[in-house]
Formats: structure tokens, C-alpha cells, sequence
């Protein structure tokens, strides 16, 4: 094949194409999206002030009652991340360009599942990052009322567990906003670097540029709609979990409305999880009172 402007341009239009249809495929249905509000970002970095704020109805009595949304200033940075392929220009003058086609549809299809890794990385992190509270996001004294609106701590963790043990977590996901935050500032977004006049690269080693560019970070929404353990995972400690979330209290003393609906395991907590909550009867034929309780989440990206 002769490398002309033309070639290059089919090319660039085939690899991308390779990108994007294994991007669009992974994306929707990436395990992120199950636990993350996807937060769009306009600048370097944004500013959550308003977490930690319930914003529930009130009965109207005298002036409203404004929510102070600078309370906090928790904040997320855009981070910027890449991805690049380098063609021969031999491979293309010999027409041994099959090779190639795999090797964008798996950069797309890393791409895709690119914010998991984020996402779930910072949750298995939770014990030792901050959130908008000033407190580690699973920890036991956060600042929280008690059922006369009265201030005192609560805890989302349960660390009591041996070493070593693997965690779960236990999620509130029925609101607008999750447990975690994906800030995206910037799509995957393919790019070629192909043109020998303009590119030294491509001049000097005779190897055509084709990458992925994105911006984006992650971040913790509301610890209260999170629970950590690394005790063993069964009838009773999700109990405790359950009982542990739904307790939970706002200023006025009134409950804060949890609705935890989500469990989330690695695969050493597949087949244990899938024992507490997907099946009807229990050791000797007991009923199990947690059959369906919760679904559960299943993901190799949880530690």
C-alpha cells in the first residue's frame, strides 16, 4: 500500500471507529454508573460546597429557611489521562494492518472502563480518604444528631474484622446523587498524530501516533449513604449495616430517609453475598429473611 494522505486519512477513520464502538459498548453499562453521580466539570476543578445538605421540605412558617451551600469546600482537581498506539509505516506500506484492529477496540474498551478503576479505587480507599466533612469517608465519628436534632458522631464502618479480611460495602443508590462522584471534564477523545511535515515523531522513527486524551477525577458524595466492613459477610452483619444506615438522623432530629439497596463485593465475596441475599432458604431449610434485601454488585474492581 502507498502511505499518501488518503491512506492515512482511511486509516485514521477505521481505527476510530474501532475505538468508539468499543467505548459506546462498555460505557453505558460500566460498574461506575451503578455507585457515581457523573458530574459534568467546566474548569480545573470543582468546588462541592453544597455536600452534606439535605435539602428536605419543611412546613413554611415565617421567612424560608436558606440552606448555607458554602458550608463546605470540598473539591475535586481534573486529572488528565492518555492512551497511545504507534503504527509502523512498514506495516502499512505492507498491508499488515489487521493486527492493528483489535488493539484500538481494546484501547476503547479500556477507555470505557477506565472510571471504574477510579471509582472503585477510591472506595476501597474510603478508610483513609477525606471527605466533605473533614473525616475519613468510612469512619466512626462523623459529625452527626441524634433523634432530638441534637449533635453528637456516627459511624459507617466496621473495621472489626481479622486482617486481611476483604471489605463490602453497603449502598444507598436511589438518589440523584450517589455514594461517589465521576467528574468528567473531558470525553475520551480520539486523536491522531500522523502528518510527517508537522510531527518530528513521525519523521525521525517512521511510526504514525494514535491515542486517547480524557480529563476527569473522582471523588465522595454523602458518607451517609455509604457502609463499609470487613467482618464476615452474612445475615447478621448486614443486619447491623442495614439498621446501622437507616438510622441515621438530620438536624431536626428526623430520619435522614436511607434506603440502602446495594451491596457491593469482589470475587472473593461472590458466592458468600449471593448466599446471604439471593437464596430463598438458609442452612437446615430456614427462610431467609434477607432473600432479595438488596442486589448486589459484583465487581473485579472492588478490593
Amino acid at each position: 500500500m502507498m502511505v499518501t494522505a488518503a491512506a492515512i486519512a482511511a486509516l485514521q477513520v477505521g481505527y476510530k471507529k474501532h475505538f468508539q464502538d468499543a467505548f459506546s459498548a462498555i460505557r453505558p453499562e460500566a460498574d461506575f454508573t451503578k455507585v457515581a453521580t457523573i458530574v459534568p466539570s467546566s474548569s480545573k476543578s470543582e468546588t462541592y460546597g453544597w455536600l452534606g445538605k439535605f435539602p428536605k421540605m419543611r412546613e413554611w412558617v415565617g421567612p424560608r429557611v436558606v440552606k448555607d451551600m458554602a458550608a463546605h469546600g470540598y473539591s475535586i482537581t481534573n486529572k488528565d489521562f492518555e492512551s497511545t498506539v504507534g503504527v509502523d509505516r512498514n506495516d502499512i506500506e505492507d498491508d499488515n494492518l489487521g493486527i492493528y484492529g483489535p488493539l484500538f477496540q481494546e484501547m476503547g474498551h479500556s477507555a470505557g472502563q477506565q472510571p471504574d478503576d477510579l471509582t472503585f479505587g477510591l472506595l476501597a480507599k474510603g478508610v483513609t480518604e477525606l471527605c466533605y466533612d473533614g473525616q475519613y469517608f468510612f469512619d466512626t465519628d462523623h459529625p452527626s444528631h441524634d433523634n432530638t436534632g441534637a449533635d453528637t458522631v456516627a459511624s459507617n464502618v466496621d473495621a472489626s474484622g481479622a486482617v486481611g479480611n476483604p471489605w463490602w460495602y453497603l449502598l444507598d443508590v436511589s438518589r440523584p446523587l450517589k455514594p461517589m462522584i465521576y467528574q468528567e471534564r473531558k470525553k475520551p477523545e480520539f486523536i491522531a498524530h500522523v502528518d510527517p511535515k508537522v510531527s518530528d515523531h513521525v519523521f525521525h522513527n517512521k511510526e504514525f501516533l494514535y491515542g486517547v486524551d480524557a480529563r476527569s477525577n473522582v471523588g465522595f458524595g454523602l458518607w451517609q449513604m455509604a457502609y463499609a466492613s470487613n467482618v464476615a459477610l452474612d445475615g447478621d452483619s448486614l443486619d447491623a449495616a442495614i439498621e446501622n444506615m437507616r438510622s441515621l438522623r438530620d438536624i431536626n432530629g428526623r430520619p435522614l430517609g436511607i434506603k440502602p439497596g446495594l451491596l457491593v463485593v469482589g470475587p472473593k465475596l461472590r458466592s458468600q453475598a449471593n448466599k446471604t441475599v439471593k437464596v430463598m432458604l438458609g442452612e437446615g431449610g430456614a427462610s431467609n429473611a434477607n432473600y432479595n434485601a438488596v442486589d448486589v454488585l459484583d465487581t473485579d474492581w472492588a478490593a
